[in-house]
């Protein structure tokens, strides 16, 4: 299921012995669009300091009580590194809070995650993803090996989503908008859309941009630059945030210039 990130603030993040805050930004790498950390303002009890969550620790999430269950102890976040959330997060810094909790570093190997696709294999003592998820993992390999090799030069850097959330939206013919959302997997925490409010040109409308078809991210003039037209923009089904979404919805969609979804190998199709 893909899930919008402007829903999931302020969900209360569970640890094993109760609450520990809520969910005030996100931070995504920005060469492979997954989101890594959830900010959490801890609120009095930590004297209302942020801490950064890892979606290895979220386990059964239940979206209808809007909680995020994880599988650390209050104390374990109150020792925690004291990360500066409001600064750039460095790979020091991750270094950090990772192996205070034990977690390999997710950018050690082949997969989204490590050597996979989902956060909580990383977590110790994981027992296996199952028969559907294997199924899933290898239909998405040669996808992830794409990616990868288009980004392979690229400095890592984490990035908050609420920082990004109003980049305009450059097509190759000029302006077409500006970023209003993200709709993440729920399974793998990967952004596979950006959504895109084109209401100031095209009135009280939302587009989604895949991150396959983005040129570009230019962080000093916060713009995103795409490789498709205006036009191709307007002729593209509008998004509706009031119905779920998954691959089933999105397989039945006409994407802008013949585009694949995010599943596909190619980014065009034959």
């Amino acid at each position: 299921m893909l899930r919008n990130l402007n829903d999931l603030e302020n969900y209360a993040i569970l640890a094993t012995d109760g609450e520990i805050g809520h969910v005030k930004d996100f931070y995504f790498q920005d060469d492979a669009w997954v989101v890594r950390y959830f900010v959490v303002d801890a609120g009095t009890w930590l004297t209302s300091r942020k801490v950064l969550i890892s979606p290895i620790s979220v386990h059964h999430p239940d979206w209808l009580a809007r909680t995020l269950p994880v599988s650390i102890t209050r104390q374990q976040v109150k020792n925690s590194p004291d990360i500066d959330t409001d600064m750039p997060v460095s790979r020091q810094n991750e270094t950090q809070v990772l192996g205070y909790y034990g977690y390999p570093a997710y950018w050690d190997g082949a997969g989204l995650w490590g050597g996979g696709l989902y956060p909580e294999a990383m977590a110790p003592g994981f027992a296996g993803y199952g028969i559907d998820r294997v199924e899933r993992e290898r239909e998405l390999e040669a996808y992830l090996r794409d990616e990868r090799a288009r980004h392979r030069n690229d400095d890592p850097h984490l990035r908050s989503c609420k920082a990004v959330t109003g980049y305009h939206i450059h097509a190759t013919d000029g302006d077409i908008g500006h970023v209003s959302g993200f709709l993440v997997d729920d399974d793998t925490w990967a952004i596979r859309y950006l959504v895109v409010d084109t209401s100031n040109w095209w009135v009280g409308h939302e587009v989604l941009i895949a991150p396959p078809w983005i040129q570009g991210v230019h962080w000093s003039d916060q713009t995103v630059a795409i490789d498709l037209s205006r036009d191709a923009i307007k002729n593209a089904p509008p998004y509706d945030s009031t119905s779920d979404w998954g691959r089933d919805q999105a397989s039945g969609r006409v994407w802008p210039d013949g585009r694949n979804g995010y599943w596909a190998r190619n980014t065009v199709a034959d």
